[in-house]
């Protein structure tokens, strides 16, 4: 068996005096002089994002981090109700909703569209091929559709317009909005890109792995539930919320 590596890494380390950050200083390079989207990017690339990756990363952050009374907002304020002086409890009940049904639903639509680029040929094929792939398991197709947004999500033009104002509306942009139209085809009905979707296709363009895009949702997400807490602390609804469900879901046992 061979031997395993030793464990190393290359993100950072501190001592009494410094804190060193992918070889930059916290406190010279760093603090007032990275955004925390750009502190972020700098994290996962290893290099700060060019001012056009930074307005795009910033867009998609943006439009993630809140959507209204959705289930991770909802859990959040059920959960301070129980839990009223542990804050982070709160907001880790409502990320743990984050998966592919709810907002972390990118990675899939980003891993069909990396595909594509990279084998390349008739892309045409490659897009219906994928569609009939979905429809005969009955599975959905990941970037596409919205309960709510009908018939269209509004939040994909914006993206796109933003990433076009920076020249990064590029092939995964483009691929993306090929396999919209093969979908309504082969679907028989339109089916929007929701913005899950449009953000899939940007973060491809901006060099974000589609393994780690569920991660920027949870940080986006996390943003917005601060807003809700600090609400059900003024303005309590869990309450509510209860009762709703006392007085909706029937009891049917026997």
């Amino acid at each position: 068996m061979a031997k395993a590596p030793p464990p190393r890494t290359r993100i950072a380390r501190s001592d009494a005096t410094t804190v060193t950050i992918r070889g930059k200083s916290l406190m010279d390079d760093l603090i007032g002089k990275l955004s925390f989207t750009e502190m972020m990017y700098f994290l996962i690339k290893h290099r700060p994002p060019t001012p056009a990756e930074t307005k795009v990363l910033d867009a998609c952050l943006v439009t993630l981090m809140e959507h209204g009374f959705t289930p991770s907002s909802l859990v959040s304020r059920m959960v301070h109700d129980s839990v009223p002086d542990q804050v982070q409890v709160a907001m880790a009940a409502g990320l743990l909703t984050i998966g592919g049904v709810f907002v972390g639903t990118m990675e899939g639509c980003a891993k069909i569209l990396k595909a594509g680029i990279e084998a390349g040929g008739d892309l045409d094929a490659y897009c219906t091929q994928v569609v009939r792939e979905h429809i005969a398991a009955r599975k959905p197709m990941p970037g596409f559709g919205h309960p709510f947004h009908k018939p269209d999500d509004p939040r994909p033009p914006r993206l796109f317009q933003v990433a076009e104002s920076v020249g990064l509306n590029g092939p995964y942009v483009q691929l993306l909005h090929r396999l919209n139209g093969i979908v309504d085809r082969e679907m028989g009905r339109h089916l929007t890109i929701n913005a899950t979707g449009a953000i899939g296709a940007l973060m491809l363009e901006i060099g974000i792995p589609a393994e780690i895009m569920r991660a920027i949702a949870v940080v986006s997400r996390c943003g917005g539930l601060p807003g809700h807490i600090l609400e059900e602390m003024e303005m309590p609804t869990a309450r509510t919320l209860w009762a709703l469900a006392e007085e909706h879901v029937p009891y049917e046992g026997v």
